[in-house]
């Protein structure tokens, strides 16, 4: 059964880091693109961030720029994003996905992503 498994969520404090991970469970993922979405309370899921399978491209929310970066292991199956200068509005719950079927491009837009992961909660306080 294909998995993707997130960790690293937690509360923190406005200006904090996170680092969250994201280990998918079938090392084919490794040839294809991931993303970082999240979902705040009351709000549709929104992009955060992708990365090639490579890991030598990468796409940001404007939200995201400067302050988030997603990066992947080097077994390929695994991502990270490493957050920084928390807010509070970056309160969510975040999921990671992968995208396998769709051709490449359009990386936020939920729709082309086809497995996702249970979401881990991020809250931060002011």
């Amino acid at each position: 059964q294909v998995q993707l498994v997130e960790s690293g969520g937690g509360l923190v404090q406005a200006g904090d880091s996170l680092r969250l991970s994201c280990v998918a469970s079938a090392p084919s993922f490794s040839g294809y693109p991931m993303g970082w979405f999240r979902q705040a309370p009351g709000k549709d899921r929104e992009f955060v961030a992708a990365i090639t399978w490579s890991g030598d491209d990468t796409y940001y929310a404007d939200s995201a720029k400067g302050r988030f970066t997603i990066s992947r292991g080097s077994a390929k199956n695994t991502m990270y994003l490493q957050m920084n200068s928390l807010k509070p509005e970056d309160t969510a719950v975040y999921y990671c996905a992968v995208k396998l079927y769709s051709p490449p491009g359009n990386y936020q837009y939920e729709n082309q992503y086809d497995y996702w992961g249970q979401g881990t909660q991020v809250t931060v306080s002011s």
